[in-house]
C-alpha cells in the first residue's frame, strides 16, 4: 500500500491516541484511588495495586511484544493491543470488588503492553525523511503530555461530578474509534514470520524476570530494601535476566538480538530515558503527594496546579523540539531538555513546609518545560538505529526501559521519602516538617539521576545519520 503525506499524518493521529489514552489511564487514575478505596472496600495495603496491577504486565511484556510485532506484523498487535484495553476498561469500570478491578487493571496493563510496543515501530517505517520523523515523534511526544495533564485534572473532575467508573468508561469511546480508524489507516504489514524469532525460552525468561523485578520494586515500600523478601525475589530475577542474555546470544533465533546494543545511540537513548523517567515520573508523584499532604490542596487543585508543565511540556515538545533537532541535533537538544530539569528539581530540594506557588513552585513548573526537549530527542535517538525488520524491537526495548524507570523510580524515591520523613518524626519534627523533609531528599536523589543521564547523553550518544541502520548480524 502507497502512503501519501497526508495519510501518514492519519496514521499518526491513530498511534498518538493510543499514546493519550495510555498515558492518560495512567494519571487519571491516582486522584480516584480514594473514591475506590471507599466504595470497593480496599485495605491501605491493597490500594497500591490499583496501580501496580497494570504496571507490571506493562513493563514487563513491551519486549516480547514488541518482537512479536516484528514477526506476526505491528498492526496486528496494534489493533490486539487496542481491543483488550478496550473492553479491560468497561470491565474496570463494572468491578464490584477488589479482585475484579485488579483482573481488569491486569488486563489493561497486557493491553497497553501490545498496543505500545509496536507504536514507534509503525511510526518509524511511515516516516523515513529525518525531518518528518521528528516533527512526527514531537506530535507524538505531545500527546503523552497533553494525556497526563488531561489525566490528572479531568480524574478529579469526573471523580467529583459523576464517579470513579467514569476514569475508565472514558478509554470506551477512544479504544472504540482507534480501532475503527487503524483498520484502514496505518500499514498491513504481515511480519517476517513466528519462523525467524520464535524464542520461546528466550520470551519467558525475559517477561518473567521482568514482571518479578518490578513486583519487588513496587512492594520494596512494605517490605523493605533488606528484607528476605526483596533481596530473594530480586535474586531471582536478576538470574532470569542473566539468563535471557545468555540466551540470546546462543538461540540461533532469538527473541532480542543482541546487536541491537552495539548501536551506542540505542544503548545509550535507552540507559539515559531509564534514568530520566526515573526522576521525571516520581517528580510527578511525590510534587501532587507534596501539595496534598503538606500545603493541603485538593485532588482538582494539584492536578491544575501541575498544568503550567504540562501545558508547557506538550507546546515545547509539539512546536519547538523538532525545529531545534533539526538545527542543532537530538543530542544538543537532549543535553538542553536535561539540564533545565536538573535545576527545577534543584529548586525543589529547598522547597519550605509554607510554601507559596507563585515564588516555590510556579518557577519549577515553567523549567519543567525541558521535558518537552528531552522525551522527543530521546525517542529520536533511541529509534535512530531502526532497520525495518527491528522497528517494532528497538520500539518494545524502548517502552520497556521506560516503564522499568518509572516503577523503579517511583519505588526508590518514595520509599526513601518515606524512611527519611520516619527518621525526621522519630526526631520531633512536626508532621509537615517531617513529610517536607523526606520529599526534599527525594528531590535530590531525582536530581541526582538527571545528572547520570546528563552525563550519558554526553559521553554515549552521538548525533544519529540519516536512516542509520542497526548493526548487521555477525
Amino acid at each position: 500500500m502507497s502512503y501519501t503525506r497526508n495519510s501518514r499524518w492519519t496514521a499518526l493521529g491513530v498511534l498518538s491516541a493510543t499514546g493519550l489514552m495510555t498515558i492518560l489511564d495512567g494519571s487519571i487514575v491516582t486522584v480516584a484511588m480514594p473514591a475506590i478505596q471507599r466504595d470497593l472496600g480496599f485495605s491501605s495495603a491493597g490500594l497500591s495495586w490499583i496501580v501496580n496491577a497494570y504496571l507490571i504486565p506493562f513493563g514487563g511484556l513491551l519486549l516480547l511484544a514488541g518482537r512479536l510485532g516484528d514477526l506476526v506484523g505491528r498492526r496486528t498487535m496494534f489493533l490486539a493491543g487496542n481491543a483488550i484495553f478496550t473492553a479491560a476498561s468497561l470491565l474496570a469500570a463494572a468491578s464490584t470488588g477488589p479482585g475484579l478491578l485488579i483482573a481488569a487493571r491486569f488486563l489493561q496493563g497486557v493491553g497497553s503492553a501490545l498496543a505500545s510496543a509496536v507504536v514507534l515501530g509503525i511510526l518509524v517505517t511511515l516516516f523515513t525523511d529525518p525531518r518528518e520523523r521528528g516533527r512526527a515523534i514531537a506530535i507524538f511526544s505531545f500527546t503523552g503530555a497533553a494525556g497526563a495533564s488531561i489525566g490528572q485534572v479531568l480524574g478529579g473532575v469526573l471523580t467529583d461530578a459523576l464517579s470513579w467508573p467514569w476514569i475508565f468508561l472514558v478509554n470506551v469511546p477512544i479504544g472504540v474509534a482507534t480501532v475503527a480508524l487503524a483498520l484502514p489507516a496505518l500499514p498491513a504489514d504481515r511480519g517476517i514470520g513466528l519462523a525467524a524469532g520464535a524464542d520461546v525460552a528466550g520470551a519467558v525468561l525475559v517477561t518473567a524476570g521482568l514482571m518479578l523485578g518490578i513486583y519487588t520494586v513496587v512492594e520494596v515500600e512494605e517490605y523493605g530494601w533488606l528484607s528476605v523478601h526483596t533481596l530473594a525475589l530480586g535474586a531471582v530475577s536478576l538470574a532470569l535476566l542473566a539468563g535471557f542474555v545468555v540466551r540470546q546470544a546462543t538461540a540461533r533465533a532469538p527473541l532480542m538480538p543482541l546487536r541491537v546494543l552495539r548501536s551506542r545511540n540505542v544503548a545509550g537513548a535507552n540507559l539515559a530515558q531509564m534514568l530520566s523517567l526515573s526522576g521525571m515520573f516520581a517528580f510527578q508523584v511525590l510534587v501532587a503527594l507534596y501539595m496534598q499532604r503538606v500545603l493541603g490542596y485538593g485532588a482538582l487543585d494539584t492536578g491544575l496546579a501541575m498544568l503550567p508543565a504540562a501545558v508547557l511540556i506538550g507546546s515545547v515538545s509539539l512546536f519547538v523540539s523538532a525545529r531545534l533537532s533539526a538545527r542543532f541535533g537530538a543530542r544538543a537538544v537532549l543535553v538542553a531538555g536535561l539540564a533545565l530539569l536538573v535545576g527545577a528539581m534543584a529548586l525543589l530540594t529547598r522547597i519550605p513546609v509554607d510554601a507559596v506557588y507563585v515564588t516555590h513552585l510556579l518557577p519549577v513548573m515553567l523549567l519543567l518545560a525541558g521535558g518537552g526537549l528531552v522525551l522527543p530527542a530521546l525517542a529520536t535517538l533511541g529509534m535512530s538505529g531502526a532497520g525495518e525488520s527491528d522497528a517494532g524491537l528497538a520500539s518494545g526495548l524502548f517502552g520497556t526501559t521506560q516503564q522499568v524507570g518509572m516503577a523503579i523510580g517511583v519505588a526508590v524515591l518514595s520509599t526513601l521519602a518515606a524512611s527519611r520523613t520516619d527518621e525526621l518524626l522519630a526526631a520531633g519534627a512536626g508532621e509537615a516538617a517531617a513529610l517536607t523533609g523526606g520529599y526534599r531528599l527525594a528531590f535530590a536523589v531525582s536530581a541526582g539521576l538527571l545528572v547520570a543521564a546528563f552525563a550519558v547523553a554526553l559521553a554515549v550518544l552521538r548525533r544519529p545519520a540519516p536512516a542509520a541502520p542497526l548493526p548487521a548480524p555477525a
